[in-house]
């Protein structure tokens, strides 16, 4: 059975609507993780728009599974990261002008400076995960990098509005997950996924983890963390 990690940053994003002190990402984390989550995420922004760096010193200290940081790679974000030391970073691209992660890392384009940062967190014994488009240029990249995993972006599936479209999509993070697999690169899955199409994932046994927050917390608002949780495992069990 593929993994769960639970992304709680919209929970800090309804903190932060009013600046106040709740609904607190952390209490949201060891929800999810009673309920069975295999990992908790928060993605430390620049703008700080939503997780702040208090949350992670905060969670480093009491999640009990597994904590991935998701930063920009930049020298202030890998500074904090290894200062606080999480079990896995990933590296994503970033704009303050998005609402969410718009797409993958460019490797290729930024090969370099992504080796560095990424040697630096393995050396301080941080996993590294890349989260690139299902793209297998960029996959050979990351195997050249020699990062500890990919998280295939899975967005332009999740936001397709034609079969057909899904169809190609799906293809094309099928291929992906294949082609790491025998890399020897780990396989994570995530952005855009929600109940309907976590069902698609069916049979893709190379995805080791998915990494779902926005419709987790959706769900939470109206049946709490922990069922919200509970129902997406057991569609992961089907799988």
């Amino acid at each position: 059975m593929a993994e769960l990690a639970v992304n709680v940053d919209h929970v800090a994003t309804l903190r932060e609507a009013r600046k106040v002190s709740y609904p607190d990402p952390v209490a949201a984390a060891i929800a999810a993780e009673t309920a069975g989550a295999h990992g908790i995420v928060v993605h430390l922004r620049g703008d700080r728009r939503h997780i702040q760096e208090r949350d992670v010193r905060i969670l480093r200290k009491v999640v009990q599974s597994k904590l991935i940081l998701e930063i920009a790679s930049n020298n202030e974000m890998l500074g904090i990261a290894l200062d606080i030391k999480p079990d896995v970073v990933t590296l994503v691209p970033e704009s303050h002008e998005e609402l969410t992660t718009e797409g993958g890392l460019n490797l290729i384009a930024h090969q370099n400076t992504i080796k560095g940062n990424a040697e630096e967190l393995q050396n301080a014994g941080i996993k590294v995960c890349i989260f690139i488009d299902p793209d297998l240029d960029q996959i050979k990249v990351a195997h050249t990098i020699d990062a500890d995993m990919i998280e295939i972006h899975t967005g332009a599936f999740c936001e397709a509005e034609t079969d057909l479209e899904k169809q190609e999509e799906f293809t094309k993070i099928i291929n992906a997950a294949k082609i790491a697999r025998k890399l020897k690169i780990g396989v994570n899955a995530g952005h855009g996924i929600c109940y309907n199409t976590i069902q698609k994932f069916k049979g893709l046994d190379e995805i080791n983890e998915f990494s779902i927050g926005h419709s987790i917390v959706a769900r939470s608002t109206l049946t709490g963390m922990y069922q919200a949780v509970k129902d997406m495992l057991e569609l992961i069990k089907e799988l």
